[in-house]
């Protein structure tokens, strides 16, 4: 069709391939049999006329948007990222689109993306952001999956097994030989990763290691923020041979360690949780507790789309493997 044409519509393809508007809505959705050389036709006059499905006007017919909102609690931070990364491509994979919504630690600002994403014409939610009251998402209508957070028995959640990988780090710090140690945690109720922090504390008691956790504010990802700590807890425990920490931490304690002096492994281990890339552009490379990002993400959006779906009965809690991915931060390497 030239410039000055109409833009062709689904029954001009019809006409074009000899077949009825239902049997090319069929091909297009994928929503009945059509044969392979009626698909072919079809096609065929899709690309002749240059068609473009009215997607809005699909979706509103099918009562869905195709579209899944997000919310994360900081883009800048490298677990989030590239979680969210994988979401989207999984979404994609399964004919989905991603609407991101970036909470930056602020409650007021999840409350608003949570609100408008009920508001607005999404299919369901996944969050990994936890400064709202659980009954914030208990009184919303649409699918929701989160992320490492427990809400109760109408959310499902996926995360990882952070008890498990506690217990990895703290037997690395064993191996070490490592007498006084400490960790950096963020508090918040009813998150999976203090099982991390008590499980990583109860092996290393159990061996007569002394711990020590000092507490940041819940939400708090900034890398300043983290230097900041670093910096104090080594100033307040100047005989710590041990750190355990998210990927940043360790990589803020492994700077100032580093300004102080200390040579590592060999005076002080570190120990990170995540393994994002943040801890393969530094040296040496972080030894840290691996989350598989990627499997996250397909198990989240599965069972997302299960419920919009209604494809299969939901599992309300999914606890995925994690692993250690060895560096030069601790004497241990595997």
């Amino acid at each position: 069709m030239t410039g000055t044409e109409s833009m062709a519509s689904i029954r001009d393809v019809a006409k074009e391939a000899g077949v009825g508007v239902g049997t090319v809505s069929r091909a297009m959705n994928n929503t009945g049999y059509v044969s392979p050389e009626t698909k072919k036709k079809i096609d065929k006059a899709v690309q002749k006329l240059n068609y473009t499905p009215n997607e809005l006007a699909r979706n509103l017919f099918r009562n869905k948007s195709g579209i899944v909102g997000v919310i994360v609690p900081d883009l800048d931070h490298p677990f989030f990222s590239c979680l969210v990364k994988n979401i989207e491509m999984e979404l994609y994979r399964q004919g989905y689109k991603t609407m991101v919504c970036n909470a930056v630690g602020v409650s007021d600002r999840e409350r608003e993306y949570l609100d408008m994403l009920e508001r607005n014409i999404v299919d369901g939610i996944i969050t990994g952001s936890h400064c709202l009251d659980g009954e914030e998402y208990l009184r919303h209508e649409k699918p929701i999956v989160s992320i490492d957070r427990d809400f109760g028995p109408k959310i499902p959640i996926v995360g990882s097994d952070h008890a498990a990988g506690g217990k990895m780090a703290a037997e690395l710090m064993i191996r070490d030989g490592r007498k006084n140690v400490i960790q950096i945690a963020g508090v918040s109720p009813h998150i999976l990763a203090n099982e991390r922090h008590t499980a990583f504390q109860r092996t290393l008691e159990e061996h007569g290691v002394n711990v020590e956790t000092v507490s940041m504010d819940w939400n708090v990802f900034g890398w300043e923020a983290f230097c900041e700590a670093a910096s104090r807890l080594l100033d307040e425990f100047p005989d710590a041979d041990g750190i355990f920490s998210g990927d940043l931490g360790v990589v803020a304690c492994m700077n100032t360690a580093g300004k102080r002096g200390m040579r590592i492994p060999e005076d002080i281990s570190l120990v990170g949780f995540d393994a994002t890339s943040v801890t393969q552009m530094v040296y040496p490379h972080v030894t840290a507790v691996r989350q598989n990002t990627s499997l996250l993400a397909e198990v989240s959006v599965s069972t997302l789309l299960d419920q919009i779906e209604q494809r299969r009965d939901i599992l309300h809690r999914q606890i995925l493997n994690v692993e250690i991915c060895y560096g030069g931060t601790t004497r241990y390497a595997g």
